[in-house]
């Protein structure tokens, strides 16, 4: 394909035709027809071949070639029966056939632009290319636990969240694994003293571990309850690893049950959670609270109250956060591994969407999703980074965690088998003490399933743009001033950002030696 320019030469003022061909308008298509003749011949002969990991990848641009060329031919035989019509001045046909003609068109560039593997998310700088400074006792450190004796539903039988499908032995170990390999201690009890330690120093307040009555929040991911029952493939938290981490703060830590609150105040809090750290008759478990949006407040579950003595600034407007948050010196982000429709990833960082009350929405973070869309591009303002700098919220974060047991394909779809992982469930818990270096170790295990996996088609577009702009805070590639508590006072680097040599040796800079990036480390 080409098309004729006119351009001026700025010297002598003459104006002159420049032709210029636009190759790269028939890369998608040739590569289309390619992809659709290869899997022909392929698995015509051998239907089995379907299965592989390169029919798979192939079939989505197949697809979006059949369908682009479908649009064509039935683009032109509409435009040309209007003007057959116009040309008999059958005028009102010729209307409907000429709308029929752009609305097919407008069907094809738009299935072909929504392809998931053409859109699929990559990487805007090289691999082991860390940004930002690594937090943590254990700079940048990440703690992957992975076990796949802990899940053994199959698909069918009860609910995965039930005791005989996820091994609440096995979750408990895979914890306790997570946190005596971030910590770097060889007990339980050294690993929480260790990160309160930690946590305390770096905020001024000297080498002091946890003292009573001292109040800690724990933010889950309930975005799929809406109050009730949970449909058997519901992704949500699983509550081994709910009760694994409350078991901890009670008889390891120290925590009495009355300084712990669990909650998501845009949601509610279902029975499988709340009924099993509640069915413990030991009274520290009865007296943890439960927060949640007021609608839901019933049951045993408290209703959230917004303090608005606490905003919380971004450029889409004054968010307020919940008194058990403000009223907390310490809060766990236990997030969830999943894609994101809107964000392309929901991990640790937009785990606080459901922290944000809103004056004029309420509990909702509907007003923050345009400023934290895939779909903007990189080196743009996010709002996730002012939803996790502020002092309320990052700033008393003592531990993240990503519950990765059984993953979902996105916010709304059931849970998934990872086929990068012998097409079984994901069975895996991470933890650290950098906000941004967990979520790219999730960003990286969700990409890299993706590859193999096209049923993760929302990983698109960037989903790390919150990432870099978190990373480079006091300097983002946008430019903005990010000061969420509006005090003149702007944020520094939230944690070191970036992506792994490959999916297969999962390197980072870290364990390879050739940088202060993250330091990817399996627990056993």
């Amino acid at each position: 394909m080409k098309r004729v320019i006119v351009k001026t030469c700025p010297k002598t003022g003459k104006q002159f035709q420049v032709v210029q061909r636009n190759w790269p308008t028939l890369l998608l298509p040739i590569t289309g027809l390619f992809a659709l003749v290869w899997f022909l011949v392929r698995v015509i002969p051998k239907p089995s071949r379907a299965t592989y990991p390169c029919q798979r990848m192939a079939v989505p641009l197949a697809s979006a070639f059949v369908v682009w060329i479908m649009g064509l031919v039935g683009s032109t035989i509409a435009y040309r029966r209007a003007k057959f019509m116009l040309d008999r001045s059958r005028y009102m046909l010729a209307a409907i056939c000429a709308v029929a003609a752009v609305a097919i068109v407008w069907t094809a560039i738009s299935a072909t632009e929504n392809n998931p593997v053409a859109a699929a998310f990559a990487p805007s700088e090289p691999a082991n290319s860390p940004m930002g400074v690594a937090k943590g006792i254990n700079p940048g450190r990440v703690v992957w636990v992975h076990d796949a004796n802990a899940t053994s539903w199959d698909g069918s039988t009860g609910n995965w969240w039930d005791d005989k499908n996820t091994d609440p032995k096995i979750v408990d170990a895979m914890v306790s694994s997570a946190l005596k390999g971030l910590a770097g201690k060889s007990s339980d009890s050294q690993a929480w003293d260790a990160l309160f330690r930690y946590f305390n120093k770096t905020k001024g307040l000297g080498d002091a571990g946890y003292q009573k009555p001292e109040k800690i929040v724990v933010k889950l991911n309930m975005n799929q309850e809406r109050g009730s029952d949970w449909k058997p493939d519901a992704g949500m938290p699983s509550p081994q690893v709910v009760y694994a981490l409350v078991h901890q703060l009670i008889k390891v830590a120290g925590v009495p049950g009355s300084a712990i609150t669990i909650y998501d105040a845009s949601r509610y809090v279902g029975d499988p959670i709340y009924k099993r750290i509640r069915g413990n008759a030991d009274p520290d478990f009865q007296a943890v609270a439960f927060v949640v949006a007021p609608k839901n407040a019933k049951d045993g579950r408290i209703a959230a109250v917004p303090d608005t003595a606490s905003p919380l600034k971004t450029k889409a407007g004054t968010a307020y956060l919940p008194t058990c948050v403000t009223e907390a010196k310490y809060m766990i982000n236990l997030a969830l591994l999943r894609a994101h429709t809107l964000c392309g990833v929901t991990l640790c960082a937009k785990n606080h969407f459901g922290t944000t009350y809103f004056e004029k929405g309420g509990w909702t973070p509907q007003p923050l999703h345009d400023t934290s869309s895939r779909k903007n591009p990189m080196g743009s303002y996010n709002c996730l980074v002012d939803l996790n700098g502020h002092k309320q919220t990052g700033g008393k974060t003592l531990l993240y965690m990503i519950d990765g047991l059984y993953p979902a394909k996105n916010q709304t779809a059931p849970v998934i088998r990872f086929a990068s992982f012998g097409n079984d469930w994901f069975s895996s818990i991470l933890a650290s003490q950098d906000l941004v270096a967990i979520d790219s170790v999730g960003l990286d295990f969700l990409r890299s399933e993706q590859a193999v996996n096209p049923v993760m088609v929302d990983v698109v577009g960037n989903p790390d743009n919150y990432l870099h702009e978190a990373a480079l805070a006091n300097k983002p590639p946008s430019g903005t001033a990010y000061d969420p508590e509006g005090d003149g006072t702007t944020l520094e680097s939230l944690g070191v950002h970036e992506h792994w040599n490959n999916a297969k040796d999962r390197k980072y800079s870290r364990n390879l030696g050739t940088g202060n990036g993250i330091e990817l480390v399996q627990a056993h």
